[in-house]
């Protein structure tokens, strides 16, 4: 009986999440076609304020969904205040695509608007790529070091496409949100990556440090956000069939110094450094939700 019930739970909340999806969804991209359309600035900062709210909105109704299909405790700890008009990069671990509705309703609450960087080739994307364009989501591209030494004319390419990319928040408060172990955690990916970490998978510096030298001097803190989901070893599935209880969501607002903003691909000792702090970061975060987990 138990398992008809998850079954028959499974279909109305996907039905419900999806519908809310597509409905926010073409309305951004909708509004993004007009704000496109219109060369006038202010009228372009308007729509786009409001294709926040619809943003805000889609994950504050997913969330409310979550809850009612779920027998749920969301615990969320926060070690300083935040601010609505102040630049963030927002680190975090990925377990699950439920987190970015998480993340996307935290920011709603307590900071600016989200944006996510993106791979180049995601703006080809069916509905995602035209969604996220429409609301000013940058677009990166990285060079490997070997394309750099065949092309050496593409060196800091990259880089300066992403400032560009970025020149577009200078007016509007933003939060930078970077997966920054590049994929989500499974324990046999952990496993076959050689991962140092119980719980999360090894942390990618090249992408942060990146994002850092690209609009460091634009943020005002990093937050460092865990996210757990204790009891859920398959958090999505779970969460749609109503079997989830608990959700665990942890935010450091750890300060920005000029230590962190550097050629990480090119300066060795900074490299080093930056590596160094970024894996003690892990290691909390690690010790983090073990507690949780034993809890």
């Amino acid at each position: 009986m138990s398992k008809i019930k998850s079954c028959i739970t499974f279909f109305v909340h996907f039905c419900l999440q999806m519908t809310n999806l597509g409905f926010w969804g073409i309305c951004i991209v909708l509004f993004g076609l007009v704000r496109f359309a219109l060369p006038f600035q202010v009228v372009q900062n308007l729509l786009l304020g409001l294709m926040h709210r619809f943003y805000f909105t889609f994950s504050v109704i997913s969330v409310w969904l979550i809850k009612r299909f779920n027998q749920l405790d969301i615990n969320i700890s926060i070690n300083s205040e935040l601010s609505k008009e102040k630049w963030y990069l927002i680190i975090a671990n990925h377990l699950s695509y439920l987190d970015i509705i998480l993340l996307i309703e935290f920011c709603a609450k307590h900071t600016s608007p989200p944006k996510f960087f993106l791979k180049k080739e995601l703006i080809w994307m069916p509905f995602v790529g035209v969604a996220a364009w429409a609301l000013d989501m940058p677009f990166m591209r990285r060079y490997s070091q070997a394309v750099i030494q065949k092309h050496p004319h593409l060196k800091g390419k990259d880089i300066e496409a992403t400032r560009k990319s970025c020149e577009k928040f200078v007016d509007q408060p933003t939060s930078v949100i970077n997966f920054v172990e590049g994929t989500r955690y499974t324990p046999s990916k952990a496993l076959a990556r050689k991962s140092p970490f119980k719980h999360l998978m090894r942390p990618k510096a090249g992408g942060i440090a990146f994002t850092m030298a690209s609009m460091g001097e634009q943020f005002s803190n990093v937050l460092d956000v865990t996210l757990c989901y204790p009891d859920s070893e398959h958090p999505m599935n779970d969460m749609l069939c109503g079997n989830m209880t608990r959700i665990n969501i942890d935010v450091k607002v750890l300060s920005m110094s000029d230590d962190m903003i550097g050629d990480y691909f090119e300066d060795e000792n900074f490299k080093t450094t930056f590596q160094s702090w970024l894996n003690q970061v892990w290691l909390n975060k690690d010790e983090l939700i073990k507690q949780w987990i034993k809890a």
